[in-house]
């Protein structure tokens, strides 16, 4: 690409910073964190140097699924504060120009919002707001719920995400209601005009207040199936296929994006399912059609996961890069990538794709390095960038997230899985609850978090690991993303550059270069991450320009300036390595 053919846009500039304000910073004492403590800590967020505060929901909710059940999209939940607080928020972010985008949550809402009351109580304008159907005869389909009148099944074998089916009865309408989630988080019918019209006014609504934009929550699950079907070569569907990219999800983004977006906010959707068709990819994208800024898939975070909770597979450096490589391509000519490794719905990075014994500071720049010399916009998960790692769950008491609790539950209760100590280490790998614990902002106790009892358990290496002693080491990790995020602003290439994978099969080092033609000739980094604890040789290819400048190493300064290897294309890395060359005509 071309400096001349840049399509600018803020957001693909951006790095972007996402709080969990549950786990962010508790002012009040409750164990809980609050948005006063957000706008206590914006000057750390602003010495970090992020562009854009990605805010988990804050709205009014019972706390089924930790927000993400919404009974009020208009007012602030009382753990968290008050409207005023966040607007004290929005203002303390504009004020150091960081932007701010909300969760969008419209799939579904909680059993608590008023329009599932009204819609449950036969209410006419409200009676269609929600799938509700009538049961199957039991014995027909040789299968019922647990619950529900007897002798009827739900109406048909979807199962929920967080375990079980994905129907709930009703005792006040006598009907079935369908929740791809917890039962608490009734599905809206966007088939509705209704539907679609008051989520259309609640976006509005926050765009007049200020927002910069929203980050919008399974997003790809609104259009169900035509009928609600079974698969009959899959009895049990599965929420995971059954309702992905849906026969009017198009229609209905489209409509969105004509009515409430502007290409000026960051819009990006969260699309579930084990691999998003690029056809679909470049509809959500395309400014004429969808409009969403970006998207967030799911294959690299899927590589490693077998069907259950419980359950874990292998993955490969190639895989890794395969999957990345694909979705540069895919979008190369027509959209933007995200670029994530770990959010509050996945384990922690460095524990999962790095290394978090011995090498953990080394593996945790290596894995932000591919995350902020990739192209696409770079998310930063809060104490990602303090190298915080997985928590040493012992106990089933110890987890919070329906997620994790539910279908463990029901596998035991079934007989399907022993016991929690028979499928610990897979539990504590998998959990969501990884990335919920408590942000260590010092060694003091409760990690400065909060002085009341935290909501969930605050790793114990909180001492050694901490925003204060980040702080205060110059090659900490933190430094090292204050440096990356530096590196963005200062090079057009590393956001704009052309992608050129090296050595796609090699599954022990990660090197790639991006290009930018100039006027006056050519702008080039070349990447080369070691991803193991040994040391690696590399050979680049011949094609590889001879001369750069190490601008960006995970090593001693004093290796900085050495670009004598990069001259003769014979590098040899260290364990956990990461240099970052530039190159200009």
């Amino acid at each position: 690409m071309a400096d001349s053919d840049i399509e600018r846009r803020w957001w693909k500039e951006a790095v972007v910073y996402q709080i969990y304000p549950r786990s962010f910073n508790d002012t009040d004492g409750d164990g809980v964190g609050d948005i006063p403590g957000i706008v206590e800590k914006v000057d750390y967020l602003d010495d970090l140097g992020v562009d854009v505060v990605w805010l988990c929901p804050v709205y009014e909710s019972p706390n089924a699924d930790n927000g993400y059940d919404i009974a009020d999209y208009r007012s602030i939940m009382d753990e968290f504060g008050t409207m005023a607080d966040w607007e004290r928020l929005l203002a303390a972010l504009h004020d150091r120009d960081i932007r701010l985008i909300m969760d969008l949550v419209v799939n579904h809402t909680s059993d608590e919002h008023e329009w599932f009351l009204k819609s449950r109580a036969g209410d006419d304008e409200y009676e269609d707001f929600y799938w509700w159907r009538e049961g199957r005869d039991a014995e027909a389909v040789d299968w019922r719920a647990t619950e529900g009148p007897d002798g009827e099944a739900p109406p048909n074998a979807w199962r929920s995400y967080f375990g079980g089916p994905a129907w709930a009865y009703d005792d006040e309408r006598e009907e079935w209601y369908l929740h791809l989630f917890d039962r608490k988080q009734p599905d809206l019918n966007w088939e509705h005009e209704r539907v679609r019209e008051e989520v259309f006014e609640l976006m509005e609504w926050w765009f007049e207040k200020g927002i910069d934009g929203f980050r919008m929550d399974v997003i790809n699950l609104i259009s169900k199936p035509d009928g609600l079907p079974n698969d009959p070569d899959d009895p049990f569907g599965g929420a995971m296929t059954g309702p992905t990219n849906g026969p009017r999800v198009h229609e209905f983004l489209s409509e969105m994006n004509d009515r409430v977006l502007d290409r000026d906010y960051l819009t990006v959707g969260e699309m579930l399912g084990p691999e998003i068709p690029m056809e679909h990819a470049r509809r959500y994208l395309n400014p004429d059609e969808d409009g969403l800024s970006m998207l967030f898939h799911f294959e690299h975070m899927l590589l490693d996961r077998g069907d259950d909770i419980w359950e874990r597979s292998e993955w490969s450096l190639s895989e890794l890069k395969a999957v990345f490589n694909r979705w540069d391509e895919g979008l190369a000519e027509e959209g933007w990538n995200s670029l994530y490794l770990n959010n509050h719905d996945q384990p922690r990075m460095v524990s999962r794709f790095g290394d978090d014994g011995e090498y953990r500071r080394e593996s945790a720049k290596v894995l932000a390095t591919l995350l902020h010399t990739l192209r696409g916009t770079p998310y930063v998960y809060q104490g990602e960038e303090l190298g915080m790692t997985n928590y040493p769950f012992e106990s089933l008491d110890e987890f919070r997230d329906v997620d994790t609790l539910n279908p463990l539950r029901n596998a035991i209760e079934d007989g399907e899985v022993e016991s929690f100590d028979a499928v610990k280490e897979a539990i504590r790998a998998n959990s969501r609850d990884n990335a919920r614990t408590p942000m260590q902002w010092s060694a003091e106790e409760n990690a400065g978090f909060t002085e009341g009892e935290p909501w969930i358990g605050v790793n114990p290496n909180h001492e050694e690991i901490n925003v204060a002693a980040e702080r205060a080491d110059p090659d900490s990790v933190w430094h090292y993303y204050r440096d990356l995020i530096a590196l963005r602003e200062e090079y057009d290439v590393v956001v704009y550059g052309d992608y050129e994978p090296l050595f796609p099969e090699d599954d022990a080092v990660w090197a790639y270069t991006r290009t930018l033609a100039t006027a006056d000739g050519e702008e080039r980094l070349v990447v080369v991450l070691n991803f193991t604890d040994a040391e690696v040789a590399v050979g680049l290819p011949d094609d590889v320009p001879r001369e750069g400048t190490l601008v960006l190493g995970n090593y001693a300064d004093d290796e900085m300036d050495d670009d004598a290897e990069l001259a003769t294309g014979d590098l040899l890395l260290q364990p956990w390595e990461a240099r970052v060359y530039h190159q200009s005509a």
